[in-house]
């Protein structure tokens, strides 16, 4: 059992290094849904794995096994490699749901903080001008959603930018690109591994963002020119953005530019050896939680007397 349960706890190793292959050899939406899926169910089959660790850790104990009516041993690992790993697990989980409730709660203080500060301005449509001399520029999520720019950021673009760097901010509103940045930093918290899969989700939503503003302005060097000219003008900072609100200028934005540049992707390209080894990750973590969850209930009834060992 306990080496099955350690599959999804290895796995998530492997997968950063096909995240940014994922990115770059499929269209951006697709890229968007297939790392976020692999994010969160390598997330789930990680705490899986490490519950059922420290749960069949815990009923080898002469007072839980009392608890749970076990009246023989619960023999599902030797005791030598068992106690250390439900020790490591209930570490581990503590940590997890610590970091995850505190960046939780985070998220939402600056989400909160921002409509606040969007919802005491002026609104003309979804546009909702904040009076910063800061250039920035993001999609705030809400009912409704709505697109915050500052007076930096419209004193550096030109008219025709402006439109494009609209385009880019309601394709992040329409493709509801904040739940799959959500999902990802919360992923991040389960496992060290998934931390790296966080950047390239982030722009695959940016990439994403970025076909759609160039398909509605039906011209990619102006759109190319109007997400390098607005990150050169913001140069990082981020005027009370929230982190799941993204927005033109995060990421890599050199490599955005210069797939702009580039002939239009083709909906249907696909990369079939990075995506059959990002399936196959997922697959496997989440067929080794499953089984080794399945082989600890059979173990417990096994120690219950409710069924006989073979």
């Amino acid at each position: 059992m306990i080496t099955m349960l350690l599959a999804p706890l290895l796995v998530p190793f492997a997968v950063p290094l096909l995240a940014h292959r994922t990115v770059e050899r499929r269209n951006p939406v697709v890229a968007l849904w297939a790392l976020t899926a692999a994010a969160v169910a390598l997330a789930l089959g990680s705490l899986a794995s490490l519950s059922a660790l420290l749960l069949a850790g815990a009923l080898r104990l002469p007072v839980l096994a009392r608890l749970g009516e076990l009246i023989h041993p619960l023999h599902v690992a030797p005791g030598a490699l068992l106690y250390p790993a439900a020790a490591l697990s209930a570490v581990a989980l503590t940590v997890c749901a610590w970091t995850l409730s505190r960046t939780g709660l985070r998220r939402l203080r600056q989400l909160r903080s921002a409509r606040l500060r969007a919802d005491a301005r002026p609104v003309a449509g979804d546009l909702s001008v904040i009076d910063d001399l800061q250039a920035d520029a993001y999609a705030l999520p809400g009912k409704p959603g709505r697109i915050v720019v500052t007076t930096g950021m419209l004193r550096a673009l030109a008219p025709a930018e402006r439109e494009v760097l609209f385009a880019h901010e309601r394709a992040h509103l329409a493709g509801r690109h904040h739940y799959f940045l959500a999902a990802a930093d919360l992923a991040a918290h389960c496992h060290p591994a998934l931390r790296q899969l966080r950047p390239a989700i982030q722009l695959a939503a940016e990439r994403a963002a970025d076909e759609a503003a160039a398909a509605a302005s039906g011209d990619r060097r102006m759109t190319a020119l109007a997400i390098g000219r607005a990150a050169l003008a913001s140069q990082g900072t981020a005027a009370g953005r929230p982190f799941f609100a993204p927005g033109a200028t995060t990421g890599p934005v050199p490599r955005r530019v210069a797939a702009l540049l580039r002939t239009s992707p083709s909906r249907h390209r696909v990369a079939p050896a990075v995506a059959v080894l990002l399936l196959l990750c997922t697959t496997t973590s989440a067929l080794g939680a499953m089984t080794g969850a399945v082989d600890l209930h059979r173990g417990v009834e096994i120690a219950q007397g409710e069924s006989a060992g073979g």
